[in-house]
């Protein structure tokens, strides 16, 4: 099938010579073309430019639908890199606990957050939680997200965390959109091992990761390496048998305090570090030259009205930075990549171009995916949204309430909801 998009008044994230990822001054760079055209074979791109060039090579083709995009922009999909977007339910109560004053680590402490989670998707079939993740889904979708990593982590036993990625690998075979899949068994420690976190990883060791890659459900490993939850050492364990089963590390690192977590994922070479609000000059000397993508969590921040991390600082050192939505139910009960964007620019002074990037191509390397989707370019999946009439690409992040989606493509088909 054939699918033209014609009078596109900016066509953004162009790349005729594809790079994997953008760091530093880079970042502020996006390739665009105006009043351009886009050709779909399929499910890849087939060819862009000019609508004058269009006129001269294509004049006498015929296209199977075409679509007119006169006054709106077109972007490639958000590759949202860290969700946790199965769970059992929603933990409003918990926003409650905030409102009043209790912070993130004393509601864990209390049995709430990620315990509290795990204690109802025990309880809950696989059904269930497939219909209601499915829900999520297709609310990203309309988001214009056209790629996800989802985590494990709120099992925290054996049958648990496999019965949470059955449903990760269901989604990945009935959805419309790229899903990439994380075992998070090292998310919390359960209250039986408080007083033994290194039984608990010994379980995560020798019988989750083993169980886990034996039927292929995940794509990578991570940890919660934090304070109040698991050490440089228990990380370093961890990842070290995930490593053996083929399993690339990521980890939450550094989110409530300068706990080696950013160090340990650049000795193993993590695909991405992610939250990263405690972020320092060593942990930036780590990271450069390194092959991990810092990825920042602003929806986490905004909604735990936490520290920031030091974007500018890390752009400004020559990092890339990925941003994700960590769309969960306890600490960002949101997907909305629109809505991240908006706060890369007012909260981090993230340049429009910086959050494109940022939300697009690096976030797509951070799924170890960038070389088929995060940009426009000829070869790679034809996975983006068309806009509503706008003026130009400030006007997104500018307009962070409202809904500026018009059309979203996956796999070269039009969506319909």
């Amino acid at each position: 099938m054939k699918l033209l998009l014609e009078n596109i008044r900016e066509l953004v994230q162009v790349e005729d010579n594809p790079v994997l990822f953008r760091a530093g001054a880079e970042m502020s760079k996006v390739g665009t073309i105006k009043n351009a055209f886009l050709i779909i074979q399929d499910e890849l791109i087939d060819d862009f430019g000019t609508m004058d060039q269009l006129k001269d090579v294509y004049v006498d083709d015929d296209f199977l639908i075409e679509i007119d995009c006169s006054n709106r922009i077109v972007y490639p999909s958000y590759c949202d890199s860290h969700t946790h977007l199965v769970y059992p339910g929603p933990r409003e109560q918990e926003f409650v606990d905030k409102i009043k004053g209790l912070s993130y680590e004393e509601i864990a402490r209390r049995g709430g957050g990620i315990l509290n989670s795990a204690k109802l998707l025990h309880e809950t079939s696989e059904e269930e939680l497939y219909n209601s993740a499915m829900k999520r889904v297709k609310e990203i979708i309309k988001m214009g997200t056209g790629a996800v990593e989802i985590k494990s982590g709120y099992g925290l036993n054996t049958k648990d965390e496999i019965k949470m990625l059955r449903v990760i690998q269901r989604i990945k075979e009935t959805a419309p959109i790229c899903v990439r899949s994380t075992f998070l068994g090292a998310h919390s420690i359960p209250f039986e091992y408080r007083n033994n976190v290194s039984a608990y990883v010994d379980l995560i060791i020798n019988e989750m990761i083993p169980t886990v890659a034996s039927e292929e459900l995940a794509d990578f490993i991570d940890v919660f390496c934090d304070k109040g939850f698991f050490s440089v050492v228990d990380t370093e364990r961890i990842l070290m048998a995930g490593i053996k089963y083929g399993l690339r590390p990521k980890i939450h690192a550094n989110e409530l305090g300068n706990t080696g977590g950013v160090q340990a994922g650049v000795k193993y070479n993590a695909l991405s570090v992610d939250h990263l609000e405690f972020v320092g000059e060593e942990e930036i000397e780590a990271l450069k030259g390194s092959e991990t993508m810092p990825t920042v969590l602003p929806g986490a921040a905004f909604f735990l009205n936490m520290k920031l991390s030091p974007v500018r600082e890390m752009i400004n050192s020559g990092l890339p930075v990925a941003l994700a939505s960590d769309f969960n139910p306890g600490s960002s009960p949101s997907g909305n990549m629109n809505f991240i964007s908006s706060l890369g620019c007012i909260k981090y002074n993230m340049l429009p171009e910086e959050v494109i990037n940022a939300t697009t191509l690096n976030s797509a390397y951070a799924m170890g995916i960038s070389d088929r989707l995060g940009s426009i370019a000829k070869g790679k999946m034809a996975n983006l949204f068309i806009t509503s009439d706008m003026p130009g690409i400030e006007y997104l992040p500018y307009m962070f309430g409202s809904d500026l989606i018009e059309t979203v493509i996956l796999n070269g088909d039009v969506q319909s909801f």
